[in-house]
């Protein structure tokens, strides 16, 4: 399974199951050593992979254990019971309805005598820490980890998804662990992360979970942080931003023709949740996936970056990643890099400060530049990420400053 959030940038593989630490160096204090032991067994492999097997600090359970089907489930808060004992789910745009037995398209929510349940509440299949740039969030708390996890599932089916393997399975097809929101936030802090991220799948198909993880989070003061492809309803999203920190939103497309024929979703509510999280605070980097032959016209890419400027505001950070040849888009050539130069020069044509190329290791346009006096603020090479221009949120050589969350919870 490819390792990428979801539509970002490309690592190493993603295991169900797996807790894996990244090669690149590990937060003072948490050497690859620490992290093995932790994790209960050593296993000194090139991609550094160590199944959870022991208890948590302070836990008087047996030792994690991988287990097949769902762990858990949890009634939903958004749902409308119908006649005849079905459902309609309001969770997100496609407002599922559903007969008793039966499951919405995200396959992990199911109508048990009327009442609708997620399955996947607290049995994440996918256990990680990732460098926070992989999200990726290029202006959140850079060259930090972030504990991240997903459940089975997804509400979109993409034709280029690079998690399919778990986006696309029901959560009795996955090893699954069993981990309350209070034990990700003691794992977080025992691995030294900042931030906890809820990714890989859509995180809305287990918006049980992920509400009371963001809680416990903001409680012990770590970031809650998603990268999510943005199609949620508002009323569980406005729930959800009293405690989320930071969003990293895939615009897969700016053509409701190309959504609904890459995705099976739209395009309109994907543009109503970015405007919402701009109205609400919500630190929010928007990632494009730029597929040959599908959304890589350049009009339509001026006409998204003028969009985002008029209504996200034009320090709004925007990701062009490369697409590879994955699941049912095996066809198709990898995004010629010339196509995401030119992109990214059309965006800051139309005025965007912060304009990247994703998925394509040691790019220049991988670097965050001061607009004010255009030199390198923060230098990236790979995971290998260097701030050090960036003083107390600002460039070290102008003093512009530079839009973003550059500090962790509870430290302004």
């Amino acid at each position: 399974m490819d390792g990428r959030d979801r539509d970002g940038l490309q690592t190493g593989p993603i295991r169900a199951g797996l807790i894996r630490k990244s090669e690149e160096p590990m937060p003072t204090g948490c050497t690859r050593r620490k992290f093995l032991t932790d994790c209960g067994r050593c296993a000194l492999l090139t991609a550094a992979l160590t199944p959870f097997t022991r208890p948590l600090a302070g836990s008087h359970a047996a030792a994690q254990e991988l287990r097949k089907g769902y762990l858990e489930k949890k009634l939903s808060p958004y749902f409308t019971a119908l006649e005849s004992g079905s459902i309609r789910c309001e969770l997100c745009p496609h407002g599922c309805e559903v007969a008793p037995g039966e499951r919405g398209r995200c396959e992990v929510r199911e109508n048990i005598d009327g009442r609708y349940y997620s399955l996947v509440y607290g049995n994440p299949c996918a256990v990680h820490v990732d460098p926070i740039e992989k999200k990726p969030f290029f202006h959140l708390l850079p060259a930090t980890q972030s504990f991240s996890l997903a459940t089975a599932g997804c509400n979109l089916d993409c034709k280029f998804c690079q998690n399919w393997e778990i986006s696309q399975a029901r959560p009795e097809q996955t090893l699954n662990y069993a981990l309350s929101p209070d034990q990700v936030v003691q794992l977080a802090r025992r691995y030294q992360c900042p931030s906890i991220a809820s990714t890989y799948v859509e995180p809305t198909i287990f918006f049980e979970y992920l509400l009371d993880i963001a809680r416990a989070a903001r409680a012990a003061g770590l970031l809650k942080v998603m990268h999510s492809n943005g199609f949620i309803n508002e009323a569980p999203l406005r729930e959800l931003c009293r405690f989320l920190d930071a969003a990293c939103i895939d615009l897969k497309a700016f053509n409701d023709g190309t959504y609904r024929e890459l995705t099976g979703g739209r395009l309109q509510p994907v543009l109503d949740t970015l405007t919402r999280l701009k109205s609400l605070g919500v630190h929010t980097e928007i990632v494009n996936l730029v597929v040959p032959g599908k959304n890589d016209d350049l009009k339509e890419i001026t006409a998204m970056s003028r969009w985002i400027r008029e209504h996200l505001g034009a320090d709004t950070p925007l990701h062009f990643t490369r697409f590879y040849p994955r699941y049912q888009l095996k066809s198709l050539p990898p995004t010629p890099i010339e196509t995401l130069e030119r992109a990214r020069a059309a965006a800051m044509g139309e005025g965007l400060h912060y304009v990247y190329v994703g998925n394509v290791p040691d790019h220049p346009g991988q670097h965050t530049i001061c607009p004010g006096c255009r030199q390198v603020v923060i230098r990236r090479v790979g995971y290998q990420v260097d701030p050090s221009h960036l003083k107390d949120g600002r460039c070290d050589r102008c003093g512009q400053a530079i839009a973003g969350r550059w500090h962790s919870a509870g430290t302004g």
